[in-house]
């Protein structure tokens, strides 16, 4: 038996669903199963078997169930690395970093519900927090090296290093507190305040000689 999807191939389905044809609708299928049993206790069988594909067909698409919650992290820093790129130069570097970092996580309205599952998992699951370690060091290496091209310092050198642990500790505190449910600010403007707290002390640091 199957169904005729959008783009008129056929696609056998499984339990009365379609077979996955996309990452996007794998994930959707997987936050489901976490939702309802667990992320430690959903396999990568249970997420294959909801999705109509089987073991081998789900590794096509990620490497692991852990890499599969985080989505696209790649293409995601790449976009964090073209907001800076083609940030005015005539803008403080702090600003610059201010506005990129806010945009970044800015979400449509349609797609919290979703942001929101996906961060509570990366920040609460101990597997997933394990897993972070490098995406974390990847990100704060986006950050380093604006800096650096900004300050002439080489990526590696204390005042770049710096602004990379700062700002991802504060865009961390600013999703611990929205998770929290503590208030009803946006993502947008948590981040936004929890950065300009850090801007002064950053600021003066990026005018600080020797890096």
């Amino acid at each position: 038996m199957g169904v005729t999807s959008n783009n008129g191939t056929t696609a056998q389905t499984v339990m009365g669903r379609p077979r996955v044809t996309s990452r996007a609708t794998l994930e959707a299928r997987a936050f489901e199963l976490f939702a309802r049993k667990g992320f430690e206790e959903t396999t990568v069988d249970d997420i294959a078997a909801a999705a109509g594909i089987g073991r081998r067909t789900f590794f096509r698409y990620c490497a692991s169930k852990n890499d599969l919650v985080w989505g696209d992290f790649e293409g995601h820093l790449l976009k964090l690395r073209r907001l800076l790129e083609e940030a005015d130069p005539a803008l403080p570097t702090m600003e610059v970093l201010r506005r990129a970092v806010v945009e970044f996580n800015r979400f449509d309205p349609r797609d919290v519900p979703w942001h929101r599952q996906r961060m509570e998992l990366i920040l609460k699951v101990p597997t997933l927090q394990a897993d972070a370690t490098l995406r974390y060091a990847s990100w704060r290496a986006v950050i380093a090296e604006f800096v650096a091209s900004r300050t002439g310092l080489p990526p590696s050198a204390m005042t770049p290093r710096l602004a990379g642990h700062v700002l991802l500790a504060a865009a961390v505190a600013a999703y611990e507190h929205w998770l929290s449910g503590d208030g009803d600010a946006e993502l947008a403007e948590l981040m936004d305040k929890a950065i300009r707290r850090v801007s002064a002390g950053l600021s003066a640091a990026l005018q600080a000689p020797g890096g």
